[in-house]
């Protein structure tokens, strides 16, 4: 009876404790909530003595240098809004006509006739087709009309300072940022990019770009805002390190509904749920085309405007794709809109 009467009083707690944890939860103030648009970041704080120390001993910069980048660097609200602002993921048939607009289709064609030696060169040397590496510019910054307008080192440090979920990943990207204007003549005062510390009509993060831009018009510097030569070339070289076949699917209808348990766990686990191709087809009823090297495919279902599914398989270069942005809803806008741009 003791023993009873004591699970009761621990329920009785437990829900009790419930309504007061979610509400102590829901009142958490937001990053943007605790500080002031414009509020002078503090440089005397250990996190900031401890970065100016790195930048000294590992990456030689000078303490002349330091103090004219960071001398008054003050604190951006609306960076911190952004970021805390949740977003709902919009289903597949409102997502897609935010990216594919017959505009931006005939600008793509037009783009693709300009560029079109250099795209011969880009497809010969890097392995990338054409209309993908178009497409992903369209998607990103409107063929480079929409690059951001945030001050990159402003954001940078309001994340590193005001933003303690994220801070260690961003003081990583502040660094590289630094180092990829010293290694390219930028002036790190002068760069504009997105909220998220994104930049250049590619849109890559500082840790991005250090690892994947490339000179391709070989005047010394890696310049994704302005060369042309060098934004295709970098998202071309993205795609091929993360294992891009040129001329192989990136993806293959399969079908409104999925027809086996197998396929079920594995769109439901995403990017990790990855099956042979052989057994799509077998369970789905449809013809696939061989993946490069027999590499699994993954399951990817975008939402239709009548409340239905669309089921899709997702080769290698599909998730080659979302190795640029982790959505296979942006997988798809990508691979629909280089379809359009191929006039498929």
């Amino acid at each position: 009876m003791r023993t009873v009467c004591l699970l009761l009083v621990l329920v009785f707690l437990v829900f009790v404790s419930l309504p007061v944890a979610m509400a102590a939860e829901a009142a958490q103030p937001k990053a943007a909530d605790l500080v002031q648009d414009g509020q002078t970041i503090d440089l005397a704080s250990l996190r900031y003595q401890d970065l100016f120390k790195e930048l000294r001993e590992r990456y030689h910069f000078n303490q002349e240098e330091i103090d004219r980048l960071f001398s008054g660097v003050t604190i951006k609200q609306r960076v911190l809004e952004l970021m805390d602002t949740q977003w709902e993921a919009k289903p597949y048939y409102l997502y897609y006509p935010l990216f594919i607009t017959p505009e931006v289709v005939a600008e793509g064609k037009e783009k693709l006739a300009a560029n079109r030696e250099l795209l011969d060169k880009i497809e010969k040397e890097i392995g990338v087709e054409r209309e993908i590496v178009v497409a992903i510019w369209g998607v990103e910054t409107r063929y480079g009309q929409h690059k951001g307008a945030f001050n990159l080192f402003q954001t940078l440090n309001t994340m590193f300072d005001a933003y303690p979920r994220r801070s260690n990943f961003y003081r990583e990207q502040l660094v590289h940022f630094l180092l990829l204007c010293r290694e390219n003549h930028v002036d790190p005062l002068t760069v504009t990019g997105s909220y998220g510390g994104a930049f250049g009509q590619t849109q890559f993060i500082p840790s991005s770009f250090r690892d994947y831009a490339l000179d391709f018009d070989k005047d010394g510097n890696r310049d994704v805002w302005n060369s042309t030569s060098d934004v295709l070339a970098s998202i071309a070289n993205y795609l091929h390190r993360f294992g891009w076949v040129f001329h192989a699917p990136i993806y293959q209808e399969i079908g409104p509904v999925l027809k086996s348990e197998t396929l079920g766990n594995a769109y439901k686990k995403g990017r990790k749920g990855l099956v042979p191709a052989a057994e799509v087809a077998q369970a789905q009823g449809v013809t696939m085309p061989p993946a490069p090297e027999n590499k699994n495919v993954t399951i990817v279902g975008l939402e239709l405007e009548d409340g239905g599914m669309r089921y899709v398989a997702g080769y290698p270069n599909f998730q080659a794709i979302t190795a640029w942005n982790n959505s296979n809803r942006y997988a798809m806008a990508v691979a629909e809109l280089a379809e359009k741009l191929a006039g498929k």
